[in-house]
């Protein structure tokens, strides 16, 4: 998250006592694979790594693009790598043509399957070219071998080129049905325990189905810090979305952009007619307007 928010911000970050108190000290090679992605699509960044990789100081460069390859780590799937590529493509210089060469499906985060039917809708309605953007399985791969992901993102527009941020979202049938009806989600869907009988599968996908669907046409849990990125860097004027339960991660996330854009938001909970299903809640903020003065226009 603070890699990501300085990149876009131009902000230089230190991160300080990274597991200094544990038995195996520092950044771990999942997160140095992570850092070198950054580097690859930015230009004149400055990453400097004390020997007990304790601590990490990032000078981010020119979000560039372009073509690149890069082999993640197998201690985190693709999706760890592609979440934040995500929040960064619509402000690069130049298209992103990425190939990742990794862990298509772990346990820990989102699949790429559920990125593409989730995230890159998210990204349309925010204003991001739809025809431009597209996320292709080139070889589905398992640890540790892993597979390829092709990202081809050609004439993308900004996430705040003349579409206010501020519209309704919610997710079709055809999208929430594509997240979830994965016999690897719906079989285990909290990554513990033993896969459920085959005459159990059904009720489960339904089960997880039904909780998207709950939320009632808010952004799903999976991209709640992608959307509320898009508001906080969108056009200056007011931004409002209702979203389910805030996640940890997503207080975090509220807490970093603070810290590097100054942007508070207002939350406010529905009335309990609103819910349809469970506990929401309105964010609303006004965008810093932001883009980027490198990014090539066309």
């Amino acid at each position: 998250m603070r890699l990501s928010l300085a990149a876009l911000s131009g902000r230089a970050v230190r991160i300080t006592g990274i597991r200094s108190q544990e038995l195996n000290p520092g950044l771990r090679d999942f997160e140095a694979s992570f850092i070198r992605l950054m580097d690859k699509v930015t230009n004149g960044s400055r990453i400097e790594i004390n020997e007990t990789g304790t601590t990490l100081y990032y000078q981010p460069g020119i979000l560039l693009g372009g073509k690149i390859e890069h082999d993640c780590h197998p201690q985190r799937s693709i999706g760890y790598y592609l979440e934040a590529l995500l929040c960064l493509a619509p402000f690069m210089k130049r298209p992103l043509k990425a190939i990742l060469k990794g862990v298509t499906n772990d346990q820990t985060d989102p699949s790429v399957d559920t990125l593409k039917v989730t995230a890159l809708p998210l990204m349309q309605r925010f204003g991001v070219d739809g025809e431009g953007l597209e996320l292709k399985v080139i070889r589905r791969g398992m640890a540790p071998g892993g597979g390829d992901i092709y990202i081809y993102t050609d004439h993308m527009k900004g996430a705040n080129s003349g579409k206010s941020p501020g519209f309704g979202l919610s997710l079709v049938a055809e999208t929430i049905n594509g997240t979830f009806l994965s016999a690897e989600l719906a079989s285990n869907p909290q990554g513990q325990g033993s896969p459920v009988l085959p005459e159990d599968l059904g009720q489960n996908c339904a089960k997880l189905l039904l909780e998207e669907v709950y939320r009632g046409g808010c952004v799903d849990s999976i991209n709640q810090s992608l959307a509320l990125l898009y508001m906080a860097l969108g056009q200056q004027d007011v931004s409002k979305v209702q979203i389910g339960p805030l996640s940890p991660y997503t207080i975090e996330f509220l807490r970093h952009l603070k810290s590097f854009f100054q942007i508070v938001f207002k939350i406010e909970a529905q009335p309990m007619e609103e819910q349809k299903g469970g506990d929401k809640v309105l964010m609303t903020c006004i965008g810093v307007g932001f883009s980027n003065i490198s990014k090539t226009v066309t």
